[in-house]
């Protein structure tokens, strides 16, 4: 008699917790749906068109020789053509900024009379040195870059890099196209809810996307996951998301 009440308890206590359960299951289903129904959502962008006015150029130039002290005759010698080739072609002195001497041996290779490889010994002395401009200057900046061929008459070892481009004032840039892409996300939510026949509430959720500065006509190709940051085009365009939640009355 007492084992029969005892699993006549438990058998409650089970059908008890299958019920609570279920219908646990059963509220989080209904307010999951209530919450999703409620909600509406679009990602607006924005984007532009400019021009960097900013460019960088760096180039850089060596000088060999027996001994460090005539090595560095030579690297100077050259600094000076380098700098009076930049002032005489319309970059001003505040515009060049020469760095460090970087500074190595050179070597030669010693051979046996059987032509084997025998080691090495040091020959001489190899200093490099770099330049940076930085300007607003654009065009000039670009023709001195293309054209160091007076440089090489000369005897200046010039190993010329491409031009970097950049924008002065990113940072307003940037705020305008949020503006702009908070709008357009808005003015979606305004014609969705408008022809679905809905009141819209507070904003529940606002997000930005991630900044994009691309070559100029390039496309989404050029976008990354992460950002992309273009400073090998004059002419670039600049993108921006930014997604909208608002709940539903």
């Amino acid at each position: 008699m007492e084992q029969n009440k005892h699993s006549w308890i438990s058998a409650l206590i089970i059908g008890l917790s299958v019920m609570i359960s279920c219908a646990a299951i059963a509220y989080g289903l209904s307010h999951f749906r209530s919450e999703s129904t409620h909600v509406i959502a679009a990602t607006g962008s924005s984007s532009v068109d400019f021009e960097a006015d900013i460019i960088i150029w760096r180039g850089s130039f060596s000088a060999v020789a027996y001994t460090s002290q005539d090595a560095y005759s030579k690297i100077k010698s050259d600094a000076d053509r380098v700098k009076k080739y930049l002032t005489d072609n319309g970059i001003s002195e505040d515009e060049i900024v020469f760095n460090s001497v970087d500074i190595g041996r050179t070597y030669s290779d010693n051979y046996d009379m059987n032509g084997n490889y025998i080691g090495s010994v040091p020959d001489g002395y190899q200093l490099t040195q770099s330049v940076t401009i930085t300007s607003s200057n654009l065009d000039t900046v670009e023709k001195i870059s293309r054209d160091i061929s007076s440089l090489l008459d000369q005897g200046v070892e010039l190993t010329s890099d491409s031009p970097e481009y950049y924008y002065s004032d990113l940072e307003a840039l940037k705020l305008d196209l949020i503006d702009k892409a908070s709008a357009n996300a808005k003015e979606r939510i305004d014609i969705m809810a408008k022809n679905s026949g809905a009141t819209l509430g507070k904003l529940k959720n606002s997000s930005l996307g991630v900044f994009q500065i691309t070559a100029k006509n390039s496309g989404t190709s050029s976008y990354s996951y992460d950002g992309a940051f273009d400073t090998s085009s004059r002419n670039k365009t600049a993108t921006i998301t930014v997604r909208l939640e608002y709940d539903l009355k």
